[in-house]
């Protein structure tokens, strides 16, 4: 893929489709030229059959008009097809940068609708370029040569047809103005919608347990009718200005049998010119009125080409030319600053350390005290605000995000599975991975034993965010899934959190298997079995570091401090007493 590709891949696919339309555009032309046929049918047979009174002639001009019929039906039809396969080749051609984009906006803090709109968007441009819309524009080109031919029948016949092809695209301007902002506000509201339909499917079952079914119920009445309002609003525009240039059409249909009659009747022309330029005029105006009928799917699609670009070049990812090698040495973070994406508010600041291979720091403080926060930070899920998270000497975004991906194992507190079975979890859905390294995985995290007491084993399908499973169960094969591929730099956040006695056990000796594999693991925990495996220890409160240091050391400090306090309470309530 090129540069500009990379930066625009919208405009590389559309550029792409617009020279497959091309071929499209041969296929329209015949097409165009085979729907002349009912106006040279007309034509013959008023001016030649009708005056001869031949059957035989009618019935070749019949079997030509058929044959052309048949004709254009085919190619007719293997021009949609084309469209529709250009569509699609469209559509696989955005296929990685919009799954990027999927997986990348909600990490920048984005809001679930502007987070969901990509794909939303793809459909629509899709739907737009497989439909009839095109087809409208490819025809458009032979509108005057029909005009051309109307002019040769007679100069007022296709004068005529020129001044009702104005008001039609005059109408066409009108409805492009109209419909735009009626447009725009349905799509929003749709893309609402939309969104609250996806939170009350995924969180079901607290909707139900806590009774919010009756108040979520109303707050999607609400978004729903104002989506309705909306898309009438659209509609009506829509369908006001079509049945105005319908009527139009039938006007001009109509004046158009009318001039001919006159000129009949003056003899300056025949019953058989008045017929076919008739019918020529409704074949010259058609893709005018094609361009009306699907102008709002025009009008959206194009919105969506405009939103899909912008969202697309944001989530470009600029890397490094060259390919790092892995980490093996050090991480150290430098002056850290780093808050939720999106708010440009730091939530943890000022935080400086380094870790060396086979080291594991304990992160600990009270709630809020910016513990996940610091956790995303040091695997690349929030970006830093200020100073760096470095890697033997790499900032993380010098790093293509697969590949830091691979050095890295990262165990959230909300672990998320994804529909497929349990090896392919642990082996993060990799192709390549082997039976022996999904299993080393799963023993080092303490899970293999858990897992063949499973229905199918490793081959047991988990559901859709493990719903099959245990917290314990899913926490595990998380904690695989963190493991596997060996990674150098291992982030815990509240492992465990939903484990059993047994479940703690293997979880330290996980952590003392990655130290020994010269990992760094960092636990974020409020258990104290969790330490024991650990030799660093870091204190965070209010988003700062208030210690780091050697585990024992930390902790005692924080102990003393502790009975200080208590004893200064305790002096305290004594002297009040007295």
């Amino acid at each position: 893929m090129s540069e500009t590709e990379a930066e625009d891949p919208v405009g590389a696919g559309l550029r792409a489709s617009v020279q497959r339309f091309g071929g499209v555009a041969l296929f329209s032309g015949v097409v165009n030229l085979l729907m002349l046929s009912g106006s040279i049918y007309m034509l013959q047979v008023y001016d030649r059959v009708i005056p001869s009174r031949s059957v035989g002639t009618l019935l070749g001009l019949s079997g030509l008009a058929l044959a052309a019929y048949l004709a254009q039906a085919y190619f007719d039809a293997l021009r949609a097809r084309m469209l529709a396969r250009s569509a699609a080749l469209f559509d696989v051609s955005l296929q990685e940068p919009i799954h990027r984009a999927l997986a990348s906006l909600p990490l920048r803090g984005v809001r679930p609708i502007v987070a969901q709109q990509p794909l939303r968007d793809l459909d629509q441009i899709r739907a737009f370029l497989a439909g009839m819309g095109p087809t409208a524009f490819l025809d458009m080109p032979w509108t005057p040569i029909f005009l051309i031919a109307l002019f040769v029948f007679h100069p007022v016949i296709g004068a005529v047809a020129l001044l009702g092809g104005a008001v039609l695209v005059a109408m066409t301007l009108i409805t492009e103005r109209q419909s735009r902002a009626p447009a725009l506000a349905a799509t929003e509201r749709a893309a609402q919608r939309q969104v609250l339909a996806d939170a009350t499917r995924v969180n079901a079952e607290a909707i139900r347990a806590l009774g919010m079914t009756r108040r979520l119920t109303a707050r999607w009445s609400a978004i729903n009718e104002h989506f309705l309002e909306e898309n009438l609003r659209a509609m009506d525009v829509q369908a006001n200005l079509g049945a105005v240039a319908k009527m139009l059409r039938f006007v001009l249909q109509s004046a158009m049998l009318g001039v001919g009659a006159f000129l009949v009747v003056n003899e300056q022309a025949s019953g058989g010119v008045m017929i076919a330029s008739s019918i020529m005029m409704g074949r010259a105006l058609a893709p005018v009125e094609v361009a009306l009928g699907t102008w709002r799917q025009m009008v959206a699609a194009r919105q969506a080409v405009s939103r899909l670009r912008d969202i697309l070049r944001a989530t470009t990812s600029v890397t490094s030319a060259l390919r790092l090698p892995a980490p093996t040495r050090e991480l150290a973070v430098e002056a850290l600053a780093v808050g939720p994406p999106g708010t440009g508010r730091a939530t943890v600041s000022g935080v400086s350390f380094s870790l060396h291979a086979g080291m594991g720091l304990a992160l600990l403080g009270p709630s809020a005290s910016g513990k996940s926060t610091l956790a995303k930070a040091l695997v690349g899920l929030w970006p830093a605000l200020g100073g760096a998270v470095r890697l033997d000497g790499a900032a993380l975004d010098q790093w293509a995000p697969d590949d830091l991906g691979r050095s890295l194992g990262y165990l959230p507190q909300d672990v998320a599975l994804f529909d497929g079975t349990v090896a392919e979890n642990i082996a993060r859905f990799d192709e390549s991975a082997t039976p022996e390294q999904i299993i080393d995985a799963a023993n080092v995290a303490g899970a293999h034993e858990m897992i063949l007491r499973l229905p199918q084993g490793y081959a047991t399908r988990i559901g859709e965010g493990g719903a099959s499973l245990s917290a314990g169960q899913r926490q595990r094969i998380g904690l695989a899934r963190a493991i596997f591929g060996e990674p150098f730099l291992v982030v815990l956040d509240e492992p465990n959190a939903n484990l059993d006695a047994a479940g703690e056990a293997a979880l330290t000796g996980a952590i003392l298997a990655l130290r020994k594999r010269n990992c760094i693991v960092v636990v974020v925990s409020h258990r104290p079995n969790a330490l024991q495996a650990l030799d660093m220890t870091m204190v965070l409160v209010d988003g700062r570091m208030q210690a780091f240091g050697p585990r024992d050391q930390v902790l005692g400090a924080l102990a003393r401090a502790h009975a200080a306090a208590q004893g200064a309470v305790s002096d305290m309530a004594q002297r009040g007493a007295a």
